[in-house]
């Protein structure tokens, strides 16, 4: 938490204004081994940090790792995907930042049917609390689920939906859509209240295996 409030000092005196928070700033976050009630224990250090992002204009943001799958077959690990959602949550609500502060989600795994896996992804989105539905925004990854696949499931929930340059490069559907003009069709999906529309920018990695992020960005391409 201390650390957490350096680096949002660092973005405020170097006029960064949008900035993802880690998962593990609570160790073991929504692990049952995890039995303190830390959203009350560092209520203050929650308040006083939240207080610095509102005064910084700082928007901030959660990424839920690979394993927080809605869409999985397995009853335990959607189980644990609910658990960790909610514990990301838990966190935003603790600094008491607003509906533009975002829970950004993979759809997850295709296992054979993808169709059916996306059925499964919004049945399950259904089941969480609407202030949980109401942070979670999907983006396409470069593996299963595309753009084009991200924005049916989009419309379909009527959530946000994040478009990824990267993820796109590597996966993408048949479609002619430009870069731009995918962007465009994401707007589409962000009300007022969920904030500007976000998109996650970043480029390849020219010495590493495809989808591996730059270390800078090569700014004429940008």
């Amino acid at each position: 938490l201390r650390s957490l409030a350096h680096i949002i000092s660092y973005n405020q005196a170097n006029h960064i204004q949008v900035f993802r928070i880690s998962s593990d700033l609570i160790p073991f976050g929504s692990h049952p081994v995890n039995t303190i009630s830390w959203e009350t224990q560092y209520k203050e250090s929650f308040q006083m940090i939240g207080k610095m992002i509102q005064s910084a204009k700082v928007r901030v943001s959660m990424h839920p790792g690979q394993y927080t799958i809605l869409n999985s077959p397995r009853t335990d690990v959607v189980k644990k995907a609910l658990e960790d959602l909610s514990y990301h949550h838990k966190v935003l609500t603790a600094l008491g930042v607003g509906q533009e502060s975002k829970i950004i989600l993979h759809i997850g795994g295709i296992y054979g049917n993808k169709k059916l896996s996306s059925k499964q992804f919004i049945s399950q989105f259904k089941q969480l609390d609407q202030s949980i539905r109401n942070r979670l925004v999907i983006e396409n990854d470069d593996t299963g689920y595309c753009i084009e696949d991200v924005l049916e499931i989009g419309f379909t929930l009527g959530i946000p939906v994040v478009f990824d340059t990267l993820h796109h490069a590597v996966l993408h559907s048949d479609s002619p859509k430009t870069v731009t003009e995918w962007i465009d069709e994401c707007a589409k999906t962000w009300k007022f209240e969920d904030g500007p529309q976000k998109i996650h920018y970043s480029q390849q990695n020219p010495g590493k295996k495809l989808g591996s992020h730059s270390v800078t960005i090569r700014i004429k391409e940008f």
